[in-house]
């Protein structure tokens, strides 16, 4: 059939409907949602439901404010962080010129460039997977970082991403801050002194709220104008009314928030250790989730393995540089012991064939 749109979507990890399982393949976080959550859940009057949401959510919005020192006029809430990214490449790459990101990232960012008509260039990570930033050419369209980054779990330091933005002060730099609060350094307070930074941040990962589907951008008042002008050409109500009230809990909790995510940082160091035993070699990460590799059994065996053992984590056999890696998501404590002793009887018994 003619005038049918072809394009490639982004595959996300499995989602299995299943009970008894340890579920460590999509980078949600090991601990529920903050007290303060399940009350405004409880406290919240369902007749309310026959309005629509308001346009600014500017409860949640306020709360954001005052959780990162800045002004309210350079957040904009979406549905989810993929939302605002979304919303930032139609906003901010408009120019014939490529944006640039890794290789090996979240695999959106291509997605989107297909999507919206976007040129875009991917630059090889180095062998130690970091992200070469002098490496980018002198002219561009724009740069989009995750940073830490997703697969590899690497972070830039706030002075790199500094001069970044220095070197390209009339392009847009996204830095994607999903996984910050996990060991990143987070370049909020940098958005003061550059206009052409735009922060994207999520509730999903570091606020136990992955099935809300919120998240915001910061930026300038002239980035924010920009985007908050796209989105409310086809849809203003990104954030429902529930959805609203359970974040701006969330956003108050920040002492619950910091102490769960200690701990998850806690019990990945842990598990690296205990990777490590296994003959494992890790990549340093400094996000809620390991890259790991074997030098002596594939990826796949363990994967296939994990998953009989009703234990789901994620590799990519189609990238060719990680394809023997597998990304294990930090879960709790008991839950790590489980899979470093179940990853220890699957060695046993490849070396015992």
């Amino acid at each position: 059939m003619k005038g049918l749109r072809k394009i490639q979507p982004y595959v996300p990890g499995e989602q299995p409907a299943l009970t008894g399982i340890i579920k460590l393949n999509t980078n949600e976080n090991a601990y529920p949602p903050s007290p303060l959550v399940t009350k405004a859940w409880q406290t919240f009057d369902v007749a309310n439901l026959r309005y629509y949401s308001s346009l600014a959510n500017q409860s949640l919005v306020d709360a954001l404010a005052q959780k990162h020192h800045i002004p309210s006029q350079w957040v904009t809430t979406s549905n989810g962080s993929d939302d605002i990214l979304a919303l930032a490449f139609q906003s901010f790459f408009q120019s014939e010129q490529p944006i640039f990101f890794p290789d090996l990232t979240y695999g959106f960012y291509p997605v989107w460039c297909e999507l919206f008509h976007i040129p875009y260039q991917e630059v090889p990570l180095e062998k130690d997977f970091s992200f070469a930033l002098a490496a980018l050419p002198n002219q561009l369209g724009g740069v989009v970082l995750a940073n830490p980054n997703a697969p590899t779990g690497k972070g830039k330091t706030v002075t790199e991403i500094e001069a970044l933005l220095q070197r390209y002060p009339d392009r847009v730099i996204i830095v994607d801050e999903a996984y910050q609060s996990f060991g990143g350094e987070s370049v909020i307070p940098l958005v003061a002194k550059y206009e052409n930074l735009y922060v994207t941040r999520t509730f999903s990962k570091d606020a136990s709220l992955a099935g809300l589907r919120v998240g915001y951008g910061i930026g300038s008042e002239r980035l924010t104008g920009v985007i908050q002008a796209v989105k409310n050409s086809y849809n203003p109500y990104a954030v429902d009314m529930i959805a609203e009230r359970l974040a701006t809990a969330a956003t108050q909790d920040t002492e619950y928030y910091q102490r769960i995510n200690q701990k998850i940082c806690a019990t990945r160091e842990q598990f690296c250790q205990a990777l490590a035993q296994l003959g494992f070699t890790t990549i340093p990460s400094q996000t809620n989730f390991v890259l790991t590799t074997h030098p002596l059994i594939s990826a796949k065996t363990f994967f296939d393995k994990l998953k009989e053992a009703r234990i789901f984590v994620r590799y990519f056999p189609d990238k060719q540089r990680i394809a023997n890696y597998l990304r294990i998501t930090i879960g709790t404590d008991e839950e790590m012991v489980q899979v470093a002793t179940v990853l220890k009887n699957i060695i046993e018994e490849e070396q015992n064939v």
